[in-house]
């Protein structure tokens, strides 16, 4: 079958177009005909080699954990899914070789739902690894009625769906940083914007009035607006980071998204409903995954960038 593979760590050109071994399906596992991959920052982060230290890698090495596809055939002990059910789902394992930009994947079945019939591919192929991402984040800090969420770098992948899994949870208002030509974006969304830069902290404090709180930082971009956010929440300890472990050092928590199926399903119940929308700004196909890779990692992606198989 056709697969994007790199045989060694390096910058987006050791990605390439080729013909790798069909998945061998284990008994537990799910035969999936891809038709759309997500693109997320951490493929790019897998690729360079900066998580050698955490998951053992394996060359060739086929990147990508977001996949939407249909189903072709199941292991013996899979009782969820059968031949011809649409799913998506998380597909990252305990190791890094047999990923998603590929015609067809091994799936595992915990990182599986079922696709809502509403929601079309390339928005399913968006939706499993930002949306996890989120709403475990935002539970993790406990999230609910009445709070007011401060999501950092609202825009993106992860949190264009973190600004509604919040209303969602319950919060009460959410405020996005992101520059101003992605705040109609985000007020579209549910979200109060707010330009990021040097005087966040004041001008979340003008929005917010009162003693110029906020109940919940959830950061997605690290560095210089984490280090903003003890002044902006009324406890470190809801302070939360997908990308800088130096949260943990405020006083709050970084975070890995999970594959869970429960979660999946609560995510395709929203993205069924027509409450969780995600925003796909482009679509390529399989073959052009290094000028996918190199538009993510340029920054300014409003929502998803997905592979089409």
């Amino acid at each position: 079958m056709k697969a994007i593979a790199q045989d060694a760590f390096g910058d987006v050109e050791v990605l390439a177009l080729r013909d790798v071994p069909e998945p061998l399906v284990g008994p537990d596992q799910v035969l999936v005909e891809v038709r759309v991959a997500g693109v997320n920052p951490v493929d790019a982060v897998v690729r360079a080699g900066h998580l050698q230290g955490q998951l053992p890698h394996r060359f060739p090495l086929v990147p990508g954990w977001d996949v939407a596809g249909v189903v072709v055939s199941v292991g013996l002990a899979v009782t969820g899914f059968a031949p011809g059910d649409e799913v998506f789902g998380y597909q990252r394992q305990d190791h890094v070789q047999f990923g998603t930009y590929a015609e067809r994947i091994a799936a595992i079945e915990r990182g599986l739902a079922h696709k809502p019939a509403s929601l079309g591919f390339e928005e399913a192929g968006g939706l499993a690894l930002c949306g996890l991402t989120a709403l475990q984040a935002l539970r993790l800090v406990g999230v609910g009625e009445g709070d007011t969420v401060l999501v950092h770098a609202a825009a993106g992948g992860v949190g264009h769906l973190a600004v509604q899994v919040a209303r969602l949870l319950g919060a009460s208002r959410v405020i996005g940083t992101a520059s101003p030509r992605n705040h109609d974006f985000l007020r579209d969304l549910g979200a109060e914007p707010v330009t990021y830069g040097d005087a966040l902290v004041d001008n979340v404090a003008e929005l917010v009035g009162g003693d110029g709180k906020v109940d919940v930082a959830f950061d997605c971009v690290g560095g210089a607006a984490l280090g903003d956010s003890p002044a902006l929440v009324r406890d470190p300890a809801r302070i939360v980071s997908i990308v800088d472990t130096n949260a943990v050092g405020l006083g709050g928590h970084w975070t890995f998204a999970r594959p869970v199926a429960a979660d999946l399903e609560w995510l395709a119940e929203r993205a069924g409903a027509g409450e969780l929308r995600v925003h796909v700004q482009q679509a390529f196909p399989l073959a052009r995954a290094v000028d996918a890779q190199r538009l993510l990692e340029g920054g300014h992606v409003r929502g998803k960038v997905v592979l089409t198989v």
